[in-house]
């Protein structure tokens, strides 16, 4: 009888999408094409990968734990003090650790949208304080005014994803003011800017950054794992107000981000070209994606991430399935709480080209037979 807290045994382990080599050995496939992770299908810079090279025969040694130099580069390209930028093993670790920092009593309370990136509850269950999840609006956008109406003397974190995954849509600039308007001094509002890259491009964007300058109690996550293909060595930052980044600093691993990814994410920062290259690519396979699912008569919904999130207008294991058979994984809706849809990554052109093959023939096979006479 080991003595786990109660809360801990609540909670689900984080449910990946399947791996290439587990595809492969289940279903004896030779080739397979993972669209279900949201990686980077252009894989990391070449500058990345050269440095990490080179800094491979200093394994022995401890990693920088200041950061410094990831740091200082964060800060020149973004504008930020360098005292308000903190890097973590992924954004997933900053999560973990502002609930650390910000959440103390059973009775705080954490407001998260649902659907949405599922560590934000983690950081509530593992306080353990009080969860309070707002359903999406009918567009699968954030619903504010909900999420406004939910906030109490109580709470403490108010977690918005924009844009948010695992549905890809986005929270204006004039809607977030509005919130963060509202918001009282207790509530830290965390902008989880995890695909920034591929929706900055828009006029009413909102960006983390303008409203620390502001003096908001706001902190934005971003991370080197989607737009600069480093999924593989866990790297993310955040910015938020010193009070904050000092308290994360106190609370974090003496060593919490390792040397390699330290010197890919420098790397990574100087290639403008290979991220210009992904959201380029990003932006003709979501037009690509959205024609494949209006032509089965599903809705795909206006995505300005790195993948698509379709409602099938049926259940969509099936065609999970029917793709996997393929060499195809995609992302269940199932473990979204959304059993009709279905989430793409964009892939490369001939990635993507396999899918809208695999796709057309999953359909035909999973179809009702009124559909399929149809």
């Amino acid at each position: 009888m080991i003595p786990i807290r109660p809360h801990i045994l609540k909670m689900q382990p984080y449910s990946p999408g399947k791996p290439i080599s587990e595809v492969k050995r289940e279903l004896g496939l030779q080739e397979v094409v993972k669209l279900a992770s949201n990686e980077n299908p252009f894989g990391p810079s070449p500058r990345a990968v050269e440095a990490v090279r080179a800094a491979a025969s200093d394994l022995h040694l401890y990693p920088d734990a200041a950061a410094y130099e990831l740091r200082t580069r964060l800060s020149e390209r973004f504008g930020v003090p360098f005292e308000q930028i903190v890097v973590g093993n992924g954004s997933d670790e900053l999560i973990h650790l502002l609930g650390l920092a910000l959440l103390g009593d059973p009775e705080d309370e954490v407001i998260v949208g649902h659907p949405s990136f599922v560590r934000y509850d983690a950081a509530a269950h593992l306080a353990p304080c009080k969860l309070v999840s707002v359903p999406l609006g009918e567009d699968l956008r954030f619903d504010l005014a909900a999420m406004a109406a939910a906030v109490t003397p109580r709470t403490k974190m108010l977690f918005i994803a924009n844009p948010n995954n695992p549905t890809g849509t986005v929270v204006r600039k004039a809607e977030l003011d509005a919130l963060v308007s509202t918001l009282p001094p207790q509530v830290t509002l965390v902008l989880d800017e995890a695909y920034f890259e591929f929706a900055e491009h828009l006029p009413e964007f909102p960006n983390s950054v303008d409203y620390l300058r502001a003096g908001k109690n706001v902190i934005g996550l971003r991370t080197f794992s989607k737009a600069y293909g480093l999924a593989g060595v866990r790297l993310g930052y955040g910015f938020a107000p010193a009070a904050l980044t000092d308290a994360i600093h106190r609370i974090r691993e003496p060593f919490n981000v390792n040397s390699l990814a330290l010197v890919a994410g420098v790397a990574a920062l100087e290639d403008g070209e290979h991220v210009r290259k992904t959201v380029e690519n990003n932006r003709r396979g979501q037009s690509r994606l959205a024609g494949a699912f209006e032509a089965h008569g599903a809705k795909p919904y206006e995505s300005f991430a790195n993948f698509v999130f379709a409602d099938l207008g049926r259940p969509a294991q099936p065609v999970f399935r029917a793709l996997l058979n393929r060499g195809v994984i995609a992302r269940s809706g199932e473990v979204f709480g959304r059993p009709t849809c279905l989430r793409v990554s964009i892939g490369t052109e001939a990635e993507t080209d396999r899918f809208i093959e695999a796709f057309d023939a999953a359909m035909r096979e999973t179809a009702a037979p009124s559909e399929a006479r149809s």
